[in-house]
Protein backbone atom coordinates (compact mmCIF):
# COMPACT_ATOMS: atom_id res chain seq x y z
CA UNK A 1 0.00 0.00 0.00
CA UNK A 2 1.30 3.43 -0.94
CA UNK A 3 2.06 5.52 2.13
CA UNK A 4 0.84 9.08 2.72
CA UNK A 5 3.66 11.58 2.08
CA UNK A 6 3.58 14.15 4.89
CA UNK A 7 5.36 17.51 5.17
CA UNK A 8 5.47 19.11 8.65
CA UNK A 9 5.51 22.93 8.74
CA UNK A 10 6.22 24.43 12.17
CA UNK A 11 8.64 27.02 13.50
CA UNK A 12 9.38 24.93 16.61
CA UNK A 13 12.25 22.48 16.16
CA UNK A 14 10.95 20.51 19.15
CA UNK A 15 7.53 20.09 17.54
CA UNK A 16 9.03 19.18 14.17
CA UNK A 17 11.23 16.52 15.76
CA UNK A 18 8.42 15.12 17.91
CA UNK A 19 5.94 14.88 15.03
CA UNK A 20 8.53 13.41 12.68
CA UNK A 21 9.45 10.74 15.20
CA UNK A 22 5.94 9.81 16.34
CA UNK A 23 4.03 9.99 13.05
CA UNK A 24 6.72 7.99 11.25
CA UNK A 25 5.79 5.04 13.49
CA UNK A 26 2.49 4.74 11.61
CA UNK A 27 3.00 2.32 8.70
CA UNK A 28 0.58 4.33 6.55
CA UNK A 29 2.49 7.64 6.91
CA UNK A 30 5.87 8.65 5.51
CA UNK A 31 7.28 11.94 6.82
CA UNK A 32 9.08 13.21 3.73
CA UNK A 33 10.34 16.46 5.27
CA UNK A 34 9.91 19.39 7.64
CA UNK A 35 9.98 23.15 7.21
CA UNK A 36 10.42 25.96 9.74
CA UNK A 37 8.26 28.48 7.87
CA UNK A 38 6.11 28.83 4.73
CA UNK A 39 9.02 30.02 2.58
CA UNK A 40 10.94 26.83 3.28
CA UNK A 41 7.72 24.85 2.91
CA UNK A 42 7.10 26.26 -0.55
CA UNK A 43 10.42 24.93 -1.81
CA UNK A 44 9.90 21.54 -0.20
CA UNK A 45 6.38 21.19 -1.60
CA UNK A 46 7.77 21.62 -5.09
CA UNK A 47 10.68 19.23 -4.49
CA UNK A 48 8.97 16.55 -2.36
CA UNK A 49 5.36 16.64 -3.64
CA UNK A 50 3.74 15.72 -0.31
CA UNK A 51 0.15 14.45 -0.10
CA UNK A 52 -0.65 16.32 3.15
CA UNK A 53 0.74 19.22 5.21
CA UNK A 54 0.53 19.81 8.94
CA UNK A 55 0.65 23.59 9.39
CA UNK A 56 1.18 25.87 12.35
CA UNK A 57 -0.74 29.18 12.39
CA UNK A 58 1.72 31.50 14.14
CA UNK A 59 5.09 31.48 12.37
CA UNK A 60 7.76 34.05 11.49
CA UNK A 61 8.04 35.70 8.04
CA UNK A 62 4.58 34.46 6.96
CA UNK A 63 1.65 33.25 9.07
CA UNK A 64 -0.21 30.04 8.32
CA UNK A 65 -3.41 31.76 7.17
CA UNK A 66 -1.61 33.77 4.51
CA UNK A 67 0.17 30.62 3.38
CA UNK A 68 -3.16 28.75 3.16
CA UNK A 69 -4.54 31.46 0.88
CA UNK A 70 -1.55 31.11 -1.42
CA UNK A 71 -1.75 27.32 -1.39
CA UNK A 72 -5.43 27.36 -2.33
CA UNK A 73 -4.66 29.57 -5.32
CA UNK A 74 -1.44 28.02 -6.60
CA UNK A 75 -1.06 24.52 -5.15
CA UNK A 76 -4.20 23.00 -3.55
CA UNK A 77 -3.13 20.38 -1.04
CA UNK A 78 -4.87 18.91 2.03
CA UNK A 79 -3.82 20.76 5.19
CA UNK A 80 -4.17 19.81 8.85
CA UNK A 81 -3.77 22.90 11.04
CA UNK A 82 -1.74 21.93 14.12
CA UNK A 83 -1.48 24.97 16.35
CA UNK A 84 -1.72 26.33 19.88
CA UNK A 85 -5.39 27.28 19.98
CA UNK A 86 -5.72 30.22 22.30
CA UNK A 87 -9.11 32.01 22.10
CA UNK A 88 -7.62 34.52 19.64
CA UNK A 89 -5.92 31.93 17.44
CA UNK A 90 -9.04 29.73 17.53
CA UNK A 91 -10.88 32.48 15.66
CA UNK A 92 -8.06 32.39 13.13
CA UNK A 93 -8.23 28.61 12.92
CA UNK A 94 -11.93 28.86 12.07
CA UNK A 95 -10.91 31.06 9.17
CA UNK A 96 -8.56 28.28 8.10
CA UNK A 97 -11.53 26.03 7.33
CA UNK A 98 -12.90 28.68 4.97
CA UNK A 99 -9.53 28.74 3.21
CA UNK A 100 -9.45 25.00 2.64
CA UNK A 101 -7.96 23.40 5.77
CA UNK A 102 -9.62 20.02 6.25
CA UNK A 103 -8.77 19.51 9.93
CA UNK A 104 -7.71 21.51 12.98
CA UNK A 105 -5.94 20.11 16.02
CA UNK A 106 -4.44 21.72 19.10
CA UNK A 107 -0.77 21.36 19.99
CA UNK A 108 -0.27 19.59 23.31
CA UNK A 109 0.98 21.64 26.24
CA UNK A 110 2.04 20.64 29.74
CA UNK A 111 -1.44 20.83 31.25
CA UNK A 112 -3.31 19.23 28.35
CA UNK A 113 -5.68 16.52 29.68
CA UNK A 114 -4.74 13.94 27.07
CA UNK A 115 -1.40 12.20 26.75
CA UNK A 116 1.10 12.29 23.93
CA UNK A 117 0.01 8.81 22.81
CA UNK A 118 -3.58 9.97 22.38
CA UNK A 119 -2.48 13.08 20.51
CA UNK A 120 -0.48 10.97 18.06
CA UNK A 121 -3.44 8.62 17.50
CA UNK A 122 -5.77 11.53 16.74
CA UNK A 123 -3.30 13.45 14.61
CA UNK A 124 -2.41 10.40 12.51
CA UNK A 125 -6.12 9.83 11.89
CA UNK A 126 -6.52 13.45 10.84
CA UNK A 127 -3.60 13.14 8.42
CA UNK A 128 -5.21 10.04 6.90
CA UNK A 129 -8.56 11.81 6.68
CA UNK A 130 -6.91 14.77 5.00
CA UNK A 131 -5.20 12.49 2.48
CA UNK A 132 -8.58 11.03 1.55
CA UNK A 133 -9.77 14.52 0.52
CA UNK A 134 -6.93 15.10 -1.94
CA UNK A 135 -9.05 14.74 -5.08
CA UNK A 136 -12.08 16.57 -3.68
CA UNK A 137 -10.57 19.90 -2.63
CA UNK A 138 -11.75 21.67 -5.78
CA UNK A 139 -15.23 20.12 -5.72
CA UNK A 140 -16.80 21.64 -2.60
CA UNK A 141 -20.58 21.39 -2.32
CA UNK A 142 -22.34 24.72 -1.87
CA UNK A 143 -25.89 24.67 -0.55
CA UNK A 144 -28.41 27.49 -0.43
CA UNK A 145 -28.84 28.95 3.06
CA UNK A 146 -32.35 30.31 2.57
CA UNK A 147 -34.59 29.25 5.51
CA UNK A 148 -36.71 26.24 4.56
CA UNK A 149 -39.83 24.42 5.61
CA UNK A 150 -42.77 25.23 7.84
CA UNK A 151 -43.06 28.32 10.02
CA UNK A 152 -41.42 28.22 13.42
CA UNK A 153 -44.78 28.01 15.20
CA UNK A 154 -45.68 24.78 13.41
CA UNK A 155 -42.48 23.19 14.68
CA UNK A 156 -43.25 23.71 18.37
CA UNK A 157 -45.35 20.53 18.46
CA UNK A 158 -42.28 18.33 18.06
CA UNK A 159 -40.66 19.17 21.40
CA UNK A 160 -40.08 15.48 22.25
CA UNK A 161 -37.89 14.92 19.19
CA UNK A 162 -34.10 14.87 19.50
CA UNK A 163 -31.84 15.29 16.46
CA UNK A 164 -28.41 13.66 16.96
CA UNK A 165 -25.63 14.65 14.54
CA UNK A 166 -22.17 13.13 14.21
CA UNK A 167 -19.34 14.35 11.96
CA UNK A 168 -15.59 14.46 11.47
CA UNK A 169 -13.42 15.46 8.49
CA UNK A 170 -15.54 17.75 6.30
CA UNK A 171 -18.17 18.00 9.00
CA UNK A 172 -17.53 21.64 9.89
CA UNK A 173 -18.68 22.86 6.48
CA UNK A 174 -21.49 20.27 6.38
CA UNK A 175 -22.90 21.49 9.69
CA UNK A 176 -22.53 25.07 8.46
CA UNK A 177 -24.71 24.10 5.49
CA UNK A 178 -27.47 22.54 7.62
CA UNK A 179 -28.03 24.58 10.76
CA UNK A 180 -28.47 28.09 9.29
CA UNK A 181 -31.50 27.03 7.21
CA UNK A 182 -33.44 25.39 10.06
CA UNK A 183 -36.46 27.25 11.52
CA UNK A 184 -36.18 28.90 14.92
CA UNK A 185 -38.23 26.39 16.94
CA UNK A 186 -36.76 23.27 15.39
CA UNK A 187 -36.47 20.28 17.77
CA UNK A 188 -33.43 20.12 20.02
CA UNK A 189 -30.16 19.11 18.38
CA UNK A 190 -27.08 17.44 19.90
CA UNK A 191 -23.88 17.49 17.84
CA UNK A 192 -20.60 15.64 18.14
CA UNK A 193 -18.01 17.02 15.72
CA UNK A 194 -14.42 15.85 16.16
CA UNK A 195 -12.71 19.03 17.32
CA UNK A 196 -10.08 20.13 19.83
CA UNK A 197 -10.77 21.67 23.21
CA UNK A 198 -11.46 25.43 23.16
CA UNK A 199 -12.18 25.34 19.45
CA UNK A 200 -15.70 23.95 19.86
CA UNK A 201 -16.88 27.09 21.67
CA UNK A 202 -15.54 29.30 18.87
CA UNK A 203 -17.26 27.04 16.33
CA UNK A 204 -20.57 27.10 18.23
CA UNK A 205 -20.46 30.88 18.68
CA UNK A 206 -19.76 31.37 14.98
CA UNK A 207 -22.73 29.16 14.06
CA UNK A 208 -24.92 30.98 16.55
CA UNK A 209 -24.35 34.23 14.65
CA UNK A 210 -25.53 32.58 11.43
CA UNK A 211 -28.56 30.62 12.65
CA UNK A 212 -32.15 31.25 13.68
CA UNK A 213 -31.76 28.56 16.32
CA UNK A 214 -29.42 29.09 19.27
CA UNK A 215 -26.13 27.21 19.01
CA UNK A 216 -23.79 26.84 21.96
CA UNK A 217 -21.10 24.60 23.38
CA UNK A 218 -22.76 22.11 25.71
CA UNK A 219 -22.32 22.16 29.48
CA UNK A 220 -23.01 19.26 31.81
CA UNK A 221 -26.73 19.17 32.65
CA UNK A 222 -27.91 21.39 29.76
CA UNK A 223 -31.51 20.64 28.81
CA UNK A 224 -32.18 19.67 25.19
CA UNK A 225 -34.87 22.11 24.07
CA UNK A 226 -36.53 23.17 20.79
CA UNK A 227 -34.62 25.94 19.10
CA UNK A 228 -31.27 24.99 20.66
CA UNK A 229 -28.31 23.03 19.28
CA UNK A 230 -25.68 21.78 21.72
CA UNK A 231 -22.14 21.06 20.48
CA UNK A 232 -20.03 18.55 22.40
CA UNK A 233 -17.03 20.31 23.95
CA UNK A 234 -13.65 19.30 22.58
CA UNK A 235 -11.87 16.53 24.48
CA UNK A 236 -15.06 15.46 26.34
CA UNK A 237 -17.69 12.89 25.49
CA UNK A 238 -21.30 14.07 25.35
CA UNK A 239 -24.18 11.72 26.23
CA UNK A 240 -27.94 12.17 26.13
CA UNK A 241 -29.84 11.34 29.33
CA UNK A 242 -33.45 11.62 30.43
CA UNK A 243 -35.30 12.52 33.60
CA UNK A 244 -39.05 12.09 33.13
CA UNK A 245 -39.96 14.04 30.02
CA UNK A 246 -36.78 16.12 30.15
CA UNK A 247 -33.83 15.33 27.94
CA UNK A 248 -30.45 16.68 29.03
CA UNK A 249 -26.78 16.10 28.27
CA UNK A 250 -23.96 14.75 30.36
CA UNK A 251 -20.39 15.86 29.68
CA UNK A 252 -17.82 13.29 30.73
CA UNK A 253 -14.14 12.51 30.55
CA UNK A 254 -13.00 9.06 29.56
CA UNK A 255 -10.80 7.09 27.18
CA UNK A 256 -10.85 7.49 23.41
CA UNK A 257 -13.76 5.66 21.79
CA UNK A 258 -13.27 4.74 18.12
CA UNK A 259 -9.98 6.65 18.50
CA UNK A 260 -11.92 9.85 19.28
CA UNK A 261 -12.96 12.12 22.16
CA UNK A 262 -15.64 13.38 21.77
CA UNK A 263 -16.97 10.25 20.10
CA UNK A 264 -20.06 10.02 17.89
CA UNK A 265 -20.42 6.41 19.05
CA UNK A 266 -20.87 7.52 22.66
CA UNK A 267 -23.52 10.08 21.70
CA UNK A 268 -25.47 7.77 19.39
CA UNK A 269 -25.49 4.90 21.91
CA UNK A 270 -26.95 7.19 24.57
CA UNK A 271 -29.54 8.56 22.14
CA UNK A 272 -30.61 5.02 21.25
CA UNK A 273 -31.00 4.21 24.95
CA UNK A 274 -32.86 7.30 26.11
CA UNK A 275 -34.66 8.73 23.06
CA UNK A 276 -35.32 5.66 20.91
CA UNK A 277 -38.07 6.30 18.36
CA UNK A 278 -38.21 9.97 19.39
CA UNK A 279 -34.81 10.54 17.79
CA UNK A 280 -33.47 11.23 14.33
CA UNK A 281 -29.84 10.39 13.65
CA UNK A 282 -27.62 12.10 11.09
CA UNK A 283 -24.09 10.98 10.21
CA UNK A 284 -22.03 13.36 8.10
CA UNK A 285 -18.68 13.44 6.33
CA UNK A 286 -15.79 11.88 8.22
CA UNK A 287 -12.93 9.40 8.22
CA UNK A 288 -13.21 6.08 10.06
CA UNK A 289 -16.12 4.23 11.62
CA UNK A 290 -17.05 6.37 14.62
CA UNK A 291 -20.83 6.28 15.04
CA UNK A 292 -21.61 3.32 12.75
CA UNK A 293 -22.46 0.88 15.53
CA UNK A 294 -24.29 3.56 17.51
CA UNK A 295 -26.40 4.51 14.49
CA UNK A 296 -27.43 0.88 14.06
CA UNK A 297 -28.51 0.84 17.70
CA UNK A 298 -30.52 4.01 17.11
CA UNK A 299 -32.28 2.45 14.13
CA UNK A 300 -32.99 -0.74 16.07
CA UNK A 301 -34.47 1.41 18.86
CA UNK A 302 -36.90 2.99 16.37
CA UNK A 303 -35.07 6.17 15.38
CA UNK A 304 -35.01 7.30 11.76
CA UNK A 305 -31.45 7.59 10.49
CA UNK A 306 -29.86 9.59 7.69
CA UNK A 307 -26.39 9.50 6.13
CA UNK A 308 -24.75 12.11 3.92
CA UNK A 309 -24.16 10.75 0.42
CA UNK A 310 -20.77 10.08 -1.14
CA UNK A 311 -21.12 12.83 -3.76
CA UNK A 312 -21.41 15.61 -1.18
CA UNK A 313 -18.99 14.17 1.44
CA UNK A 314 -15.43 15.38 1.78
CA UNK A 315 -14.67 11.88 3.11
CA UNK A 316 -17.27 9.13 2.67
CA UNK A 317 -15.91 7.08 5.56
CA UNK A 318 -18.21 7.33 8.56
CA UNK A 319 -21.40 7.44 6.43
CA UNK A 320 -20.21 4.46 4.38
CA UNK A 321 -19.48 2.42 7.51
CA UNK A 322 -22.93 3.28 8.90
CA UNK A 323 -24.61 2.25 5.64
CA UNK A 324 -22.67 -1.01 5.45
CA UNK A 325 -23.55 -1.83 9.06
CA UNK A 326 -27.25 -1.62 8.18
CA UNK A 327 -27.88 1.38 10.42
CA UNK A 328 -29.05 3.90 7.79
CA UNK A 329 -32.64 4.37 6.65
CA UNK A 330 -31.88 6.92 3.94
CA UNK A 331 -28.81 8.33 2.18
CA UNK A 332 -29.21 12.03 1.34
CA UNK A 333 -27.22 14.74 -0.43
CA UNK A 334 -25.95 17.41 1.97
CA UNK A 335 -28.06 20.12 0.34
CA UNK A 336 -31.24 18.08 0.91
CA UNK A 337 -30.63 17.14 4.56
CA UNK A 338 -32.27 20.25 6.11
CA UNK A 339 -35.50 19.76 4.15
CA UNK A 340 -35.48 16.04 4.94
CA UNK A 341 -35.16 16.79 8.65
CA UNK A 342 -37.99 19.30 8.48
CA UNK A 343 -40.18 16.78 6.64
CA UNK A 344 -39.49 14.05 9.20
CA UNK A 345 -40.26 16.34 12.12
CA UNK A 346 -43.43 17.66 10.47
CA UNK A 347 -44.70 14.12 9.83
CA UNK A 348 -43.98 13.21 13.45
CA UNK A 349 -46.04 16.20 14.59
Amino acid sequence: MERIRLLIVDDSAVVRDMLSRELAKDPEIEVVGTAADPYAAREKIIALKPDVLTLDIEMPRMDGITFLEKLRKYYPIPVVVFSSLTPASSETALKAFELGAVEVMEKPVIDMPYKLEEMVVMLSDKVKGAAATKHRLMNKVYCAKKPLGPSSSSMIRTTNKVIAVGASTGGVEAIRSILPVLPRMFPGIVITQHMPERFTKIFADDLNRQCKIEVREAKDGDTVLPGIALVAPGNYHMLLARSGARYYVQIKEGPLVCRQRPSVEVLFNSVAKYAGKNAIGVILSGMGKDGASGMLKMKEAGAFTLAQDEESCVVFGMPKQAVESGGVDKVVNLCDIPQELIRLCSEAA
